[in-house]
């Protein structure tokens, strides 16, 4: 059975917003260990650039799965 296309964006989402919460924490110990401080601020600006495009990225590829597996 294939994921409907808002079904799909609603898992990406979720795997998305969990990993976004994950990164801002990395960021704010990671980057200031290799001499880079960084606000709240820009961590969160940072952080949400990557994180949309993931969702694209996510998104499109699971799309593409669900596309190519009806070839087979």
């Amino acid at each position: 059975m294939s994921q409907s296309r808002l079904s799909s964006l609603g898992e990406t989402c979720l795997s998305i917003a969990i990993g976004f919460l994950v990164s801002l924490v990395i960021t704010a110990w990671l980057l200031p260990a290799y001499g880079h401080p960084v606000s709240l601020a820009d961590n969160f600006q940072i952080t949400a650039i990557y994180t949309v495009a993931s969702i694209a990225r996510g998104y499109l590829v699971r799309r593409a799965f669900n596309r190519w597996g009806r070839a087979c």
